[in-house]
């Protein structure tokens, strides 16, 4: 296997992983703090191992450029997720 196709089976990986996993549970935690509601332990575990696995796969992006807006908009929700949680804690 070339590493062409060996990253081309990992993004296929990591893009599915996306939809089917981290987007959705992403939109859910932007709902639940938009609302005004704090984090739980479990959701900041979740955050943890995306911004964890955001730094292992970096290299591969920087590979491959084209996938490069689509990245810029997941680490923006992360941010705004981040953000309004922590404006939530400081005013509990």
């Amino acid at each position: 296997m070339t590493e062409q196709s060996e990253d081309a089976g990992v993004i296929e990986v990591l893009v599915e992983r996306l939809e089917k996993l981290r987007l959705p549970r992403a939109l859910a935690l932007k709902e639940k703090v938009d609302r005004g509601e704090r984090l739980g332990d479990e959701d900041v575990a979740f955050l943890e191992r995306v911004f964890a696995d955001a730094k292992r796969v970096k290299p591969l992006l920087d590979k491959h450029p084209k996938y490069e807006s689509l990245a810029v908009k997941v680490i923006h929700l992360y941010k705004s997720i981040t953000e309004k949680a922590l404006e939530n804690e400081k005013q509990a």
